[in-house]
């Protein structure tokens, strides 16, 4: 890797997460993403609006809600209530009601994607948004939320029925409302957010189940996917896990290609999940190293700065637009690791993203990120419409402020935990 080599002077080495001036950045950071996102969120006839540049709802009058938006806004106003942020908590019970009352199919099971004040507008039931179900109920409880328990025990209850495949150590797709028909794609997207999902809930119940779970879709997605294929996460599949390279799907979700993006969000998942384990997969280490550095040797853009979107098979730019979101966990990734790995590339590589995150990206005139970049860097709205949500930049603002010993939630809980001893 070219950019192995990079050194940090000796007058300037120690690591940015340790200063009290970058500590207080960040935290400046992340509260004006929950200015910015908290209140103007909150719909009034439950859930959430999704917010235009400005921080207006796109959609006033009859806003859709889809899962993940709903399911996210929980899961960092937990984030915000553990960090004592004032007014978390009524928005996570926001949230959390309308993921009950109104996501939920009381009838077949499962969780639909998209409604609208009239009723459901999707009523798919896809994996990526059950994960995000996972998710939320497992942040949920850490702050004892009384939908919680329920919430979690029945999302787990429908995962394991109708998304998990024990023969792949996966999970399928996407079924119609009524679960009477199955696609036959795999993507690997739904199965990283699983993963992610996975884990908290093992953190929030100590249930080994859920922690097993996360280690056998890694190892699939991972160790016999993206290693074989230089470090490249490979995203599309057929039923029996047969790579499809041709496959073109959404742009959003499920994009042609590779997306450096989500090598990056592996490179911190696989930390997490190597710790969570008790640090006995020592492969996860390796992996998550080389996707980093595979991820910036292809994905990032010598010339403007930023990752492009997508690559093609011979590591081509398809998608030449810069989101904010890989950004964004690159940023998490590097500080993740370089709690591990003392080497200067990781911090080195730590300070240049939050240059451009800084200089580009952060929208410090109106508040938020801004979600999407021309090569050039200049603003524009082709896949994105307004600033989609909190999630990815809030965890990379404070990824690097709490320990490495499991996901944010639980660094955040532990550091606690240790200033209350102090006292």
């Amino acid at each position: 890797m070219t950019d192995a080599k990079l050194t940090l002077p000796k007058t300037n080495s120690s690591p940015w997460p340790n200063r009290p001036f970058h500590r207080q950045y960040l935290m400046r950071q992340a509260n004006n993403l929950f200015d910015f996102f908290e209140s103007p969120s909150l719909n009034p006839k439950g859930g959430f609006f999704e917010l235009d540049d400005d921080g207006a709802p796109l959609d006033r009058d009859n806003a859709t809600r889809q899962i993940h938006v709903t399911t996210r806004m929980v899961h960092c106003s937990v984030i915000g209530s553990l960090i004592g942020r004032p007014g978390s908590d009524e928005i996570v019970d926001h949230g959390m009601r309308y993921i009950w009352e109104k996501h939920r199919d009381a009838r077949r099971g499962g969780y639909v994607w998209g409604l609208d004040d009239n009723g459901v507008t999707n009523g798919s039931k896809q994996a990526y948004g059950h994960a995000f179900v996972l998710l939320a109920a497992s942040s949920a409880k850490l702050v004892g939320h009384p939908l919680a328990e329920q919430m979690l025990a029945d999302v787990t209850e429908v995962i394991n029925t109708r998304f998990w495949d024990e023969q792949s150590g996966s999970v399928k797709d996407e079924y119609n409302q009524d679960w009477s028909q199955l696609l036959p794609y795999r993507g690997q997207n739904a199965n990283m957010h699983m993963t992610e999902a996975l884990m908290a809930a093992y953190e929030a119940t100590g249930e080994r189940a859920y922690l097993t779970k996360a280690e056998r879709i890694a190892e699939l997605v991972i160790a016999r996917n993206a290693i074989p294929l230089g470090h490249r996460v490979a995203e599309h599949f057929d039923q029996h896990w047969v790579l499809d390279r041709n496959y073109e799907g959404n742009e959003m979700f499920r994009p042609s290609g590779t997306t450096p993006g989500h090598w990056l969000e592996w490179a911190r998942l696989l930390y997490q999940l190597w710790v969570l384990g008790e640090k006995r997969l020592s492969w996860m280490t390796g992996a998550a190293r080389e996707l980093f550095q595979q991820s910036i040797e292809l994905g990032w853009d010598k010339v403007h700065g930023g990752f492009f979107y997508t690559l093609d098979w011979d590591n081509k730019p398809i998608m030449r637009e810069k989101l904010w979101w890989p950004v964004s966990e690159a940023i998490g990734a590097a500080a993740y690791i370089s709690a591990f790995d003392s080497g200067d590339y990781f911090q080195a590589w730590y300070r240049r993203l939050w240059d451009y995150a800084e200089n580009h990206v952060i929208d410090h005139k109106r508040g938020g990120w801004l979600s999407e970049l021309k090569e050039d860097l200049t603003p524009t709205s082709r896949l994105f419409v307004g600033k989609p949500d909190i999630y990815h930049a809030l965890q990379a603002c404070l990824i690097p402020l709490y320990p490495t010993n499991g996901s944010l939630t639980k660094g955040i809980i532990e550091a606690d935990h240790t200033i209350r001893q102090h006292h």
